[in-house]
């Protein structure tokens, strides 16, 4: 058995899928979160230890460094928001001077840091300088430290991988920016996972930072063209234009993509110089597989099959967004002198309870929201506009969700499934406020009873302004998603898109 992995960002894109490649390598995994509900549905829970929280909390990352001899620091705040170099300097800061004390009491024998591939001179875009400053802080921290540098990530899910689909599928004519033809090295998240686990079994003289790409170098316009006859699509008309910067390139892929403006601005900013490995000095530690590193045809046929076949293990949309409100639901006596609305609906029916179940956690995503689609965009619309995530996020699974989900603009906060089965969505849209839906179903002798909340705690008047403004159109909205979701057939997608 090997020593204990401490994994931090487990609720994330590559976090996520590194722990049971840890657990199949044979070490011991102890994830550290800031929700420990955030994992409970992943299939390695109960192969883990889970240790509560925050890199931000110098005593709370102590205990959970605690008998570790690798940690792998995985946080990242690609969806930006106000001061976040300054949140990114805090917590790599004090989660090196932890791993620090740690190593000095003879336990922590490593750290691992997975940061992005930019030049070494000239002007960064403040992401790529974040991630630069990040790896910098960890390598300075007294502990062997590895710092992988990657570029673009090819795997279903990752937010590089659904960026460059939706753009290919969706623009058989597009134009574009500059940045197309950035010379770029992909790679498949399999190699990524490789050279992480790999990692924790190095000597403590291998340290410092270390470029990490696929077999080939493209630019992104042959991404795309290679991306199109690996789906089976026709060649793709591409002109590139020199006037979009990189704020309107974001809100372009914001647009045609599922990928938020607010995440896709420092997707496309790294794109902005080319992104290919300095030199090979990984090999002298990681040697390549005997059967070669994954090409990008074959990382892509792989992230293809998997979103066919709805084997998603996680998605980029797997993070906490910042700023996003992570309450639980409040109980009336905890709020109680306060204002919590709520629209509630009972609907008894002859539908099997595990029909309106399915139809339930199958809700959101391409499915939609079975009420008035164009209300729903319209609102997902406004949503990005202001700067939220929108509607475009989708799902992970088509059919299945797990706590920490996101769907739409919602995140998955509860499930049970009992007898009393219910699903709960907190709400993660731009609001004056804090919002959850909640939508649950019981078994009766006749069928099935089903249950429905919307809850709203408002902030200030703007707060009440909005839930009296928008309170008319709940009759129409939850009315016909609570007589649809318990119809006896499950109305067609086609119908409430």
């Amino acid at each position: 058995m090997g020593g204990l992995c401490l994994v931090t960002g487990a609720t994330g894109y590559v976090g996520g899928r590194l722990v049971p490649e840890l657990l199949e390598a044979g070490y011991r995994v102890r994830c550290m979160t800031r929700s420990r509900e955030r994992l409970k549905d992943q299939p390695w829970f109960d192969d883990v230890e889970v240790v509560e929280a925050d890199a931000s909390d110098a005593a709370s990352v102590r205990t959970a460094l605690d008998g570790a001899t690798t940690a792998y620091y995985l946080i990242h705040s690609m969806l930006g928001g106000a001061r976040f170099e300054d949140a990114d300097r805090t917590a790599a800061s004090t989660f090196a001077a932890a791993a620090g004390e740690a190593a000095k009491a003879g336990e922590l024998r490593r750290l691992v840091y997975l940061g992005g591939l930019s030049p070494h001179d000239g002007p960064l875009s403040p992401h790529m300088r974040s991630r630069r400053e990040v790896g910098r802080i960890l390598l300075d921290s007294g502990v062997p430290t590895i710092v992988f540098r990657a570029a673009v990530i090819i795997g279903s899910g990752s937010a590089s991988f659904e960026m460059l689909r939706y753009l290919t599928e969706r623009l058989p004519v597009m134009v574009t920016p500059r940045w197309v033809e950035r010379r770029v090295q992909p790679i498949a998240i399999r190699d990524v996972l490789r050279y992480l686990v790999s990692a924790a079994a190095l000597p403590p003289e291998a340290v410092g930072e270390f470029d990490i790409g696929g077999p080939e170098i493209l630019t992104y316009r042959q991404m795309m063209q290679r991306y199109a006859r690996a789906a089976g699509l026709s060649n793709r008309l591409i002109v590139p234009v020199p006037v979009l910067t990189p704020r309107l390139s974001s809100l372009w892929v914001g647009l045609v993509t599922p990928v938020p403006g607010t995440l896709a601005q420092p997707l496309v900013e790294s794109l902005h110089h080319d992104a290919v490995r300095a030199d090979d000095a990984v090999a002298e530690w990681i040697p390549d597989p005997p059967q070669g590193l994954i090409s990008f045809d074959e990382a892509v046929d792989l992230a293809l099959r998997r979103v066919r076949e709805a084997a998603v293990a996680t998605r980029w949309s797997s993070g906490s967004v910042p700023g996003a409100p992570s309450d639980p639901l409040p109980t009336d006596p905890a709020w109680a002198g306060g204002s919590l609305y709520a629209d509630e609906r009972l609907r008894s029916t002859s539908t099997p309870a595990e029909n309106v179940w399915s139809a339930i956690e199958g809700i959101g995503g391409e499915s939609g929201w079975y009420s008035l689609p164009f209300a729903w965009q319209a609102r997902g619309l406004i949503d990005s506009v202001v700067g939220g995530v929108g509607l475009r996020r989708g799902r992970r699974d088509p059919r299945h969700l797990r706590v920490g989900d996101a769907v739409d603009f919602w995140r998955v906060e509860a499930i049970e499934r009992g007898r009393e089965k219910l699903l709960r969505l907190r709400a993660e849209m731009r609001l004056p406020g804090l919002a959850w839906l909640e939508l649950g179903v019981t078994p009766t002798d006749g069928g099935s009873l089903y249950r429905q909340r919307a809850v709203f705690y408002p902030r200030g008047l703007l707060g009440q302004a909005y839930w009296w403004s928008v309170k008319p159109f709940h009759r129409f909205i939850f009315e016909a998603m609570a007589r649809n979701l318990t119809a006896s057939s499950p109305p067609s997608l086609a119908k409430h898109r």
